[in-house]
């Protein structure tokens, strides 16, 4: 049986936790393939918020197997912070989340390095959430990281002291920074007795004798495709390929597994952080898109810059992405808005293009096509094609110019606030 994709298709934030959320009871299992903890997956469940930043979304729906895979940087202390804020709500976590046996480990020097590295940059800061994920797969890459494997070898903590010895080594490059060490050693030890409890797996054979057995797997990303290190907004994105690609490689399947690839968009564009923005709207009409959308960041807290839809991009991502099905979120957010308009093509070097170009801070400007508000809720509505003419108008000239469906439009951040295309 096949592995379905849910992905972000802009600089995240889309909204993709509660999509996952939605769909997760048609599956087996649900795996995170990629990212660390800066993820932070919004749900609302019977009234009741979550924030997941480790956990994948599946892990509200009963009788759903959670993988936690090797494409992933864990941070021990966040996952036990995690875990303790959900544990009440679901009592048999520890039989459905499962870890992966390869899932690299974040340490407490690697905050310190993401922190003095940063911090170091000055203006030139790329705005790293500084949860020590790009040192963590620095490590990764230069073969000299800390697996959740290694936890169970007796020589585990010269390992860890091995590495870490590597990390002073590399601070001293830096001017110093202010680190509580011991303290954060602690929370980091301590927290170790929480990740034991997890049923840690080879997720490579686990996943390939579920689909044997004809199960449903649902592949879950983390940030969006703007921030993937290949195809983002370089430098400006973050340490792991955030599109469907990095499905095979985060979890161990085979590329011919992957059948529907379901691409999140919102309705208009936000971003956290620094980095180019072709939409980006720096009047009132932007300040109002991040009022009405609660734009700021779950994880950061910090304000998310907003714009509005930009379908140069978004083609390209769903180009990118093998995107089969396009799902639209907080398209109730421009429920009072009385025009909304698309980005449609960018113009640099004295001509129009509707391509991405390689650096996007070369752009000069976007051309827009403006349409008509709705100026009501869409609450109300059961289906999609029962929705406003303009909402139909505005869905109608995303789908022409993307040349994929919308198959699911969020109308609200409850679980059932969501229309599906039959």
């Amino acid at each position: 049986m096949p592995v379905d994709v849910i992905l972000g298709l802009q600089w995240g934030d889309e909204g993709k936790g509660k999509i996952v959320d939605f769909l997760a009871d048609k599956y087996s299992i649900v795996c995170r393939f990629q990212g660390g903890p800066n993820a932070g997956h919004t749900l609302y469940i019977n009234n009741k918020k979550f924030v997941l930043h480790t956990v994948p979304s599946g892990i509200f729906r009963k009788n759903v197997f959670n993988v936690i895979g090797n494409g992933v940087v864990l941070d021990p202390i966040t996952l036990e912070k995690e875990i303790q804020n959900i544990l009440p709500d679901i009592p048999d976590l520890f039989d459905r989340l499962l870890l992966s046996n390869k899932t690299q480990l974040i340490i407490p020097t690697h905050r310190w390095i993401d922190l003095a590295s940063e911090t170091a940059k000055g203006k030139e800061k790329i705005g790293s959430t500084l949860r020590g994920i790009g040192p963590c797969y620095m490590d990764k890459t230069g073969r000299n990281g800390l697996r959740v494997g290694d936890l169970f070898s007796p020589d585990w903590k010269s390992k860890y002291e091995s590495l870490k010895e590597k990390h002073f080594q590399f601070l001293k490059q830096f001017p110093a920074t202010e680190f509580n060490l011991a303290e954060q050693e602690k929370l980091w030890f301590d927290s170790l007795e929480t990740l034991r409890k997890l049923k840690i797996i080879s997720t490579e054979y686990y996943l390939h004798n579920a689909l044997s057995k004809g199960e449903n797997i649902l592949a879950e990303g983390a940030q969006g495709t703007m921030l993937d290190v290949d195809h983002g907004t370089y430098p400006y994105v973050t340490s792991s390929n955030t599109i469907t690609a990095g499905v095979c490689t985060g979890l161990g399947i085979a590329p011919s597994h992957i059948r529907k690839v379901i691409g999140i968009a919102k309705a208009y564009c936000t971003r956290v952080g620094s980095g180019p923005f072709p939409s980006e709207l720096h009047d009132e009409v932007g300040e109002k898109l991040r009022k009405e959308g609660n734009e700021f960041g779950s994880t950061t807290g910090r304000p998310r810059r907003c714009g509005w839809l930009d379908l140069v991009q978004l083609r390209y991502a769903i180009i990118l992405n093998g995107v089969t099905d396009l799902c639209i979120t907080k398209i109730d957010v421009l429920n009072s808005f009385d025009e909304i308009k698309s980005v449609d093509s960018y113009h640099m070097n004295n001509q129009l293009t509707l391509e991405v170009p390689f650096n996007m801070s070369l752009i000069e400007d976007t051309l827009t096509q403006s349409f008509p508000g709705w100026n009501q809720s869409l609450a109300e509505h059961s289906s999609i094609e029962t929705l406003p003419s303009q909402v139909g108008k505005f869905l109608n000239h995303i789908e022409s110019y993307t040349s994929t469906q919308v198959s699911f439009l969020s109308t609200g951040p409850g679980r059932d606030e969501l229309l599906i295309k039959r």
